[in-house]
């Protein structure tokens, strides 16, 4: 299992009560899934409409189990917002 850190912005943020946190899994489902049983409710709402950078690269359209995560790397959780 590869350990990181979760930065979650704007909604996701106010959601999970937490700017970051660490994550211990192999993708980046099982990132999420640990997230949403840390933080039951609004942040699975959130989780929905989010978008995701993986070590600054954008996971797009590919589903999530598919998405490997490095050992030290980085998931920024981007909730859709405003303003460009």
């Amino acid at each position: 299992m590869a350990q990181g850190t979760v930065r979650y912005w704007a909604a996701a943020k106010a959601a999970a009560g937490v700017a970051e946190e660490p994550y211990e899994a192999e993708t980046l489902a099982q990132a999420l899934d640990a997230a949403r049983e840390r933080h039951s409710g609004e942040l699975a709402r959130v989780l929905l409409r989010c978008s995701f950078l993986i070590d600054g690269d954008p996971v797009g359209t590919r589903g999530h189990e598919t998405v490997r995560l490095a050992e030290g790397g980085t998931v920024e959780v981007l909730p859709p917002f405003a303003g460009g």
